[in-house]
């Protein structure tokens, strides 16, 4: 089984290659290919790959694509002569291109990442939902003692992480909680991420726009590396995931799995992800929305509370990464018959 990774800068495709394929390579034979990827997983050379033999030890192989150029780069390796199964993975949530549904009929199986993703294909598909590491992402021991760490303010504490830019909905959490903020003088807010170079102009503005008066407790944390994110969470009393648009979105379930409830806007898989009682759902775009969610949470500790257990559950009996990988592994086996 080949997962090849034709992008470099670090994305969420190539997370879940470095999340999963060192889980399944204690079940089955498969590798990593292309730049960008961690030094500590099952990895083969973009030419050991050119001049691989025609077929693996056991039969043909299969080659688990995530994008365009990566599915061009299995019909391509195909032409060669290579005996391949190609299967794409789909998180888009919109109507593919003509070049996309071209190369989609031509793949010999085909997962998508949510129900609502399989609704925009134009073929069968397999619905496999992102897990997570649950050991990595648990819930904190001493919850006072992890914000003494981070630096962080006792009090009521609402995180929102991730890329800082327009689609992930940055500044719709912001506009919602700056009212929140000035009726509750113990509470927080913590904005954790990065805006690349071409919104980093929308993130001055939007800190800029933060009022005098609560711009104490509108905390702007820079990025951090993916190993220290579960501490984040973990000191949190409720996550925010405001996007416009997204295609999955882990940031929910790696909350959800440190013990956090979480108010989410209704795009990607979040309305799959969460159950009414570990978070709630609300349309996007909407600030006033998202802050009318949030409110009664922020003043219910004992709601806030049950709920995050109940997100903690969830993810233990729905979403482990090791039940993503399994499923994936049936697909595999399924397409080499074996």
């Amino acid at each position: 089984m080949i997962a090849p990774n034709f992008k470099r800068r670090l994305s969420g495709v190539t997370s879940t290659i470095a999340r999963l394929v060192p889980l399944q390579a204690r079940d089955i034979a498969i590798a990593a290919t292309g730049p960008g990827l961690p030094p500590d997983i099952p990895h083969v050379p973009l030419s050991r790959v050119l001049t691989m033999s025609r077929r693996g030890p056991s039969g043909p192989r299969v080659w688990h694509a995530r994008r365009n150029v990566e599915m061009i780069g299995g019909l391509a390796l195909r032409a060669l002569g290579k005996d391949l199964r190609l299967l794409f993975t789909s998180a888009s949530q919109r109507h593919h291109s003509g070049l996309t549904k071209a190369l989609i009929r031509r793949m010999d199986a085909v997962v998508a990442t949510s129900a609502k993703t399989a609704g925009y294909l134009d073929r069968e598909a397999t619905v496999i939902l992102h897990g997570i590491d649950a050991a990595a992402f648990a819930p904190p021991p001493d919850r006072s003692a992890l914000r003494a760490r981070l630096g962080l303010p006792d009090g009521t504490l609402v995180g929102c992480y991730g890329r800082i830019r327009e689609s992930k909905g940055t500044d719709l959490f912001v506009d919602a909680m700056v009212p929140l903020l000035r009726d509750r003088p113990e509470a927080s807010a913590v904005v954790m991420g990065r805006a690349v170079e071409k919104h980093a102009a929308w993130e001055r503005d939007l800190r800029a726009r933060v009022p005098a008066d609560v711009a104490a407790r509108v905390l702007f944390k820079p990025e951090v590396p993916v190993t220290e994110m579960a501490a984040w969470y973990g000191a949190l009393d409720l996550y925010v995931a405001p996007q416009r648009w997204e295609g999955f979105g882990l940031t929910p379930l790696e909350a959800m799995a440190c013990g956090v409830p979480v108010v989410a806007t209704d795009v990607g898989a979040f309305s799959e992800l969460l159950s009414p009682e570990s978070g709630v759902i609300v349309p996007p775009g909407e600030a006033g929305a998202l802050g009318g969610a949030i409110a009664p949470l922020l003043d219910d500790a004992d709601r806030r509370g049950a709920m995050g257990a109940a997100a903690r559950a969830r993810v233990e009996a729905r979403f482990r990464l090791e039940d993503e990988a399994a499923a994936l592994i049936a697909v595999y086996r399924s397409l080499i018959g074996s």
